[in-house]
Order: C-alpha cells, then structure tokens, then sequence
C-alpha cells in the first residue's frame, strides 16, 4: 500500500481551486461604510474623497490582479501597485483624521497577495498593522488600536499562507506526477536493458550452434544432431528465463498499450488518434484498461474496415473513462446491430471490468462506426490488492 505523508491534505486542495483573480475584490467592501459617509457628507472636501476611494479602488484591484498572475508576480508593477494602495490608504486615514480604518486590512491583504513567499511579507505586514494602530490610538483611542491592528495582520499573514499552500500542493502534484514518469521510463530502460542482455547472450549461443550443425551435417550427423539437440535446450531455457523475465509485465501500462495500439493501427493503414489526460491510474485499473485497448484494436484492425481510430482516455480522482470508436462498419457497427454485440472478447472484458466495479458498453457510433467505452473507479490500493491475489494464487 503507498503510503504519502500529507495526502488527504493533498487530496483535499487538489478538490479545490485556487482563488482566482477576482476572489479577493469583494473585500472593498469593507469601506463600505466610510462611503457612505463620504456620500452623505460627513467628510470634509466629498469631492477629494471620492477621488481617493476611487484610486483605492482602481490600485487595488489592478494590485491583486496582477499579484495573482504567477507570470508577473515577480516583476515590479504589482509592487509599484501596492506601493499607490498604501500611498492611497495614508493618505485618506491621515487627511480625514483617523476616518477610512478599514483602508489597512484591505491593503495588508494586497501586500499578503503580492509578497507571498517573501521575506519582505513580515516586515510590510507589521509596518501596516503597526502604522496602522497608532493612527487608530490616536483618534479613536486603544480598543480601536488593538481592532486594527489585529485585523490588519491577520487579514494579511492569512491571505499569504492559503495562497502558499495552493502553489506548495500544485508544486508537490506536480512533482509526484514527475517523479512518477520517471520512475515508469526508468523501469522500462532497466527491463529493456535486461532483456537485451538475455537474449544477446541466447541469440549469440543459437547462432553458433547452427554454423557448427551446418559445417557437421554433411560430414557427421551424429555429431550434428548433438549441436541440434543443444539448440533446443538453449531455446528452451531462453524461453523460461524470459516468462521470468516478463513476470509482472505481461499486465502491460495502459501507455505501454496506447502506443502499441497506435503502431498496429498505422502498420494498418488506419489513422489513429489517442489522447489521454489526468493523473496517473494505478497499476490495476491501468492494467484493465490496456486489456480494453488491446482487444478494441484488435476488432478494429480485424472486422472495422475503418480509415480512422479514436481513443480517448480521460482522468479524475475517482473514476477513469476510455473511449475508442472507429468509422467502419466491423462487428456490431451497423446501425440495426444489437448494442454490445462484438464477440466474446469483449463480453469477457465486460466481466472483468464488472468485476473490478466498472463497466464495458459498445454498439453502433451514428450512421457509421462503432464505439467502445469503458467506465472504472479509480483505488490507489488495486495494485497492492493485485499484487497480493497474484502472490496467493
């Protein structure tokens, strides 16, 4: 059983998305109140304080937009931004006497967005929420210090930390998925290596007892039939140590059986065309599925008469769908043909995915065709489980 530190974390975000671009506007909100004063003219100069709502407005929003461009965020406009919102923000709270509190927790949110990852973060954040209580000490005295001050840190040290963690999960998927695919391309390149290796060695051996049973047939047949005899005691042996050899292998990666289906198709005349997409599958649920491939294309290859292959394969965390249609008129593709008709090769398979909780339907695909699709739920213990019925059996 695979055991990941972390996993159900990891699973759990991978649900979620990240907060897009426009998550974090309704936070403006929280000057809400302080406009409507403005408009009601509680303010000094409502004129000049519109302007400056308006400003805090525009900065902001172009801060976090920009701040949550991964592209961008390392360049300097999101932090000249930031620079305008914080200008902004001092500049309403200074000028109408400690009014427009609520500017800091919105701009220490746009510092948490843009300096994320940041040793500057800290310092920014605490120079906001700091500046900040000391203008509210000073007109609204401490309790509103403390409120401010507070909202201020948390709003941007919070901002900062979930959208850090979304980038770390993605990072780490990302980087499993990696590890994942060299993993496979090593063990592939270790088995070809090996196999190569075994069958120099026999090829080598056969081909120097056939010129010897050439060169001692006309002359001594006993001896001959000797060498001969040899032969089929190192084919046989060859034979033995590749089923070894192949032991675990013979249950193919459903990428392992999209290429070959793509290969056979082409060598057929038939244009093929795969695509996959999602995470990788277990080694049971892939296993199952190259058998869907495989007997798919074989129908196709032999009953379709098709000029053309579909496969798709698509992914997601908890179910795997194949689909593999053609525009020939092979088995079951007639448009009165009976829906599943198409041989006992894929009633069989039509059993095995059952068994594995998934199923198998095939009929007509329109007017020409015929289509195949293939339904499993994905468990990350079917391989282990696989594993362990192989061993007992």
């Amino acid at each position: 059983m695979r055991k990941t530190t972390g996993a159900p974390l990891d699973d759990d975000m991978a649900r979620h998305k990240p907060p897009g671009r426009f998550a974090f506007l309704p936070w403006l909100l929280m000057i809400s109140g302080d406009v409507q004063d403005l408009v009601k003219g509680a303010f000094p100069h409502p004129w000049l304080g519109g302007l400056g709502v308006a400003a805090f407005a525009v900065l902001y929003t172009a801060t976090v937009v920009l701040g949550l461009d991964r592209a961008r965020l390392g360049t300097r406009a999101p932090r000249l931004l930031l620079l305008g919102v914080a200008v902004v923000a001092y500049a309403l709270s200074l000028g109408y006497g400690g009014q427009w509190l609520m500017c800091f927790p919105v701009l220490s949110l746009a510092a948490g967005i843009v300096l994320r990852g940041d040793r500057a973060l800290a310092f920014a954040v605490l120079g906001i929420a700091g500046s900040a209580g000391v203008i509210a000490g000073w007109h609204s005295g401490a309790e509103s210090a403390m409120i401010t001050g507070y909202g201020s840190v948390m709003s941007g040290m919070v901002t900062a930390s979930v959208l850090r963690l979304f980038e770390t999960v993605a990072e780490l998927r990302e980087t499993r998925e990696e590890l994942a695919r060299s993993a496979v391309e090593r063990e592939r390149l270790r088995f070809s290596r090996d196999l190569h290796d075994l069958l120099g060695h026999t090829m080598s051996v056969i081909v120097v007892k056939a010129e010897a049973v050439r060169r001692l047939a006309p002359r001594n047949l006993e001896a001959a039939l000797g060498q001969a005899a040899d032969i089929e005691a190192v084919g046989r042996q060859a034979l033995t140590e590749i089923r070894e050899a192949v032991t675990g292998y013979r249950e193919g990666s459903l990428t392992t059986e999209l290429d070959r289906a793509r290969s056979v198709l082409d060598a057929s005349g038939i244009t093929a065309d795969i695509r996959q997409s999602g995470p990788p599958l277990p080694p049971q649920t892939a296993a199952l599925l190259g058998w869907v491939v495989r007997e798919g294309v074989t129908n196709v290859v032999r009953h379709s008469r098709a000029q053309r292959c579909v496969i798709e394969v698509r992914g997601a965390e908890d179910r795997v769908h194949l689909e593999l249609s053609d525009d020939g008129r092979g088995v079951g593709s007639e448009p009165g043909g009976a829906p599943g008709s198409g041989g006992n090769g894929l009633k069989g398979l039509a059993e095995r995915l059952a068994a594995g909780g998934g199923s198998l339907t095939s009929g007509p695909d329109g007017k020409r065709g015929f289509r195949l699709v293939a339904e499993l739920p994905v468990d990350e213990n079917d391989g282990d489980e696989s594993d362990g019925e192989e061993r007992a059996a």
